[in-house]
């Protein structure tokens, strides 16, 4: 359904995508995973027509995504990770609104609107005023304004980023409930690592805008356990900086990350790893209080992959501020 070709974007010296290709099978949940300013947004402005590439190609159910962009635009529908919504316009207002865009026959706008209120159990409230709404409610309708020309792909940007857990539950079941009764390929961008767990079929860590790897999420996690690698969570009285220090300086030790004043994580490779660990710790003179052998994660293969944790790089990335992946804040504008 989706190919992507050495495709690439590049803001004046800033390469936001390197030579990204992959294919997205049909009715397929294909996930990006990676930190802000990875790439992820980029690609999916490049998908979905927003900018062009600067080198590769790519297509969208066969159709070029440059030579072919009026219909690459009739096949996808796109959920960004800002709200697209109107706050005095009711639910049914700002759905009839986005489908006069499509130049959907009313009488079948009126019919596909009903469906998709039903769907996300919102046909209740199709009459109230979209800011009255919770975040929650308004995210559903974030997805099916989307889901209004009927896509055969759906791109997702970050569409959990700020909801609160129960709001995000619930998109997440939406999501997957789109792709199970409705055939709908997915390409979903995040940077938490559960969430492409539970809704991927196939997982890409982009990082720096290059592809590092790419499978089931099943296999990269074999990528850690069939390595010879272990995950430990030591319990300390108190962890000293020295400490630390001296366990980043074994050769075995991947990374030390420090969760709280009493809590250490450690990434080791090699059949005496947990040896020199205990052996560093109490030359330190230290007491254990407990250790745990933790079973890989996603969030332990992208810091295997990459070195570091998904959220070191999302707070300290800078990328220019004319470039996608930057985050811009700026004041509401409210409608008149």
């Amino acid at each position: 359904m989706i190919e992507l070709k050495n495709l690439t974007k590049k803001f004046g010296d800033f390469t936001a995508v390197d030579h990204v290709s992959f294919d997205v099978k049909k009715s397929e949940v294909f996930g990006l995973l990676g930190p802000n300013g990875a790439g992820k947004t980029t690609i999916i402005r490049m998908l979905s027509t927003l900018t062009r590439p600067t080198e590769g190609t790519a297509t969208i159910g066969g159709c070029d995504i440059v030579k072919h962009d009026g219909r690459v635009r009739q096949l996808i529908g796109l959920v960004s990770e800002k709200m697209i919504m109107y706050d005095r316009l009711t639910a049914k207002e700002n759905l009839m609104f986005f489908g006069k865009l499509y130049n959907i026959p009313k009488n079948t706008l009126n019919q596909r609107i009903g469906e998709l209120l039903e769907l996300v159990q919102l046909s209740k409230w199709k009459d109230s005023k979209v800011g009255t709404f919770s975040t929650g409610m308004r995210q559903r309708m974030n997805v099916i304004r989307a889901l209004l020309n009927m896509p055969k792909v759906l791109f997702l940007d970050e569409p959990t980023l700020g909801l609160d857990p129960h709001s995000t539950v619930e998109v997440r079941e939406f999501i997957k409930k789109i792709n199970k009764e409705n055939k709908t390929t997915i390409i979903l961008t995040t940077h938490m690592m559960n969430e492409a767990d539970l809704l991927c079929d196939r997982i890409g860590i982009i990082d720096q805008g290059k592809i590092a790897t790419l499978d089931t999420s099943s296999n990269l996690k074999k990528l850690i356990s069939g390595n010879n690698t272990t995950i430990l969570k030591l319990e300390l009285p108190n962890v000293t900086k020295k400490m630390i220090g001296a366990l980043e300086e074994l050769k075995c030790v991947k990374s030390v990350v420090q969760e709280n004043d009493s809590h250490i994580k450690i990434h080791a490779t090699g059949d005496e790893a947990f040896d020199k660990i205990i052996d560093v710790i109490r030359a330190e003179k230290a007491k254990i209080s407990s250790i745990e052998n933790l079973q890989p994660t996603l969030e332990d293969v992208f810091l295997h992959i990459t070195g570091r944790e998904v959220r070191d790089k999302a707070d300290n990335k800078i990328v220019p501020s004319h470039g996608p992946g930057s985050r811009h804040f700026s004041p509401k504008r409210r409608v008149r």
